[in-house]
């Protein structure tokens, strides 16, 4: 018999497919803007100003500021900028760094949010805002921070490198790996997760192979959507919290991090989570956490946080920043079985 649930689905419009990067003027006229800030990293300034130049008029300008784990200094730089160019709305090109100051944008002055999703991070369809401020990380869920519009155009990622797709599929398939052992799960969700997860495995395969295969790439942005989708509905556990501790108070890069710690956790919570995480581990074969693993490295994605820069003496701080004031986990959140799951991360140990 199906255990009652409840399952609130967000709001949003997503349109999905090769070209659809050129619906940003129409889907700007389509919610009533009429001065678009475009946001960027540095990285991508090209890019967004390209994009304020094939919607003319629409453009109030570039912000190409974004940064990781996005520190409320950028975000008030980036709104006295929003404010000087008269802007009504942002759009959001790339990946989860400039979605995030997008989304911060937005909670603080409620602007409607195109993203136009450049990786897999899986953020752009969450209400959920991550932001740094004085070396730690807090995250907010609130409905306005949800983006309104997103646009999937599968070839705007066939230039992510290699790298930055792995480490961006392994951060998106987190969010699944998460939700399906979430204490306000459902069915549906649940669904998404295991084909989010499936679409993923199968694209990251053949993109580090074949990185311009359009078909994969497609597949992968799929995947993300669904994962992201997942996270968006139901609540975070002892993954997230884990790459939270290690982003916002140790700098470590976002994606990586998530894709390193990602088979620590899905073993800490392999027997208290077992029949959720079943469908899961059946498609990586072995232990979830050994399967995730061994697909992390077929892949060549990094599996060591020393590798990240992370010193062996800041364990002992991580491990005391996670476990306080703990998301809720299928698993006790105990200290020293976290000091050593991340002790394991950081040598990058096969999890037992």
């Amino acid at each position: 018999m199906t255990a009652s649930f409840t399952y609130e689905i967000n709001p949003g419009r997503v349109l999905f497919g090769p070209g659809t990067a050129e619906a940003v003027a129409g889907e700007l006229g389509r919610l009533g803007a009429e001065r678009a800030l475009i946001l960027s990293t540095p990285s991508q300034r090209a890019d967004a100003q390209k994009l304020a130049e094939r919607i003319g008029p629409l453009a109030a300008g570039v912000f190409s500021e974004a940064a990781m784990h996005t520190p409320v200094a950028v975000t008030l730089k980036a709104l006295a900028a929003f404010e000087a160019a008269g802007a009504d709305c942002v759009v959001a090109l790339g990946g989860g760094s400039t979605i995030g100051l997008g989304k911060a944008i937005a909670w603080r002055n409620d602007a409607p949010q195109i993203v136009v999703a450049t990786t897999y991070a899986g953020s752009e369809v969450t209400p959920i805002l991550g932001q740094t401020e004085d070396g730690i990380k807090t995250t907010i869920r609130d409905a306005k921070i949800l983006p309104e519009v997103v646009i999937y155009d599968p070839a705007l990622t066939l230039g992510l490198p290699v790298a930055m797709s792995v480490t961006s599929g392994l951060n998106a398939i987190a969010h699944a790996v998460e939700g399906v052992y979430a204490k306000d799960r459902n069915p549906v969700t649940s669904l998404m997760a295991v084909e989010g997860v499936r679409a993923l495995r199968d694209a990251l395969r053949v993109i580090v192979v074949r990185p311009d295969d359009l078909a994969a790439r497609s597949d992968a942005l799929y995947g993300s959507w669904l994962c992201g989708s997942v996270l968006g509905t139901v609540g975070m556990s002892l993954h997230h919290k884990l790459c939270h501790t290690l982003g916002g108070s140790f700098d470590l890069p976002h994606a990586e991090t998530h894709a390193i710690v990602l088979p620590h956790s899905a073993a800490y919570n392999a027997q208290a989570a077992a029949q959720e995480l079943r469908p899961l581990a059946d498609l990586f074969g072995d232990s979830i956490g050994g399967g995730l693993y061994d697909f992390a490295r077929s892949l060549g994605a990094p599996l060591a946080l020393k590798d990240l820069g992370l010193k062996e003496s800041q364990l002992d701080a991580a491990a005391d920043l996670a476990v306080k004031n703990p998301y809720w986990n299928p698993r006790p959140v105990e200290r020293e079985a976290v000091r050593a799951l991340l002790q394991r991360a950081w040598e990058g140990a096969r999890p037992e």
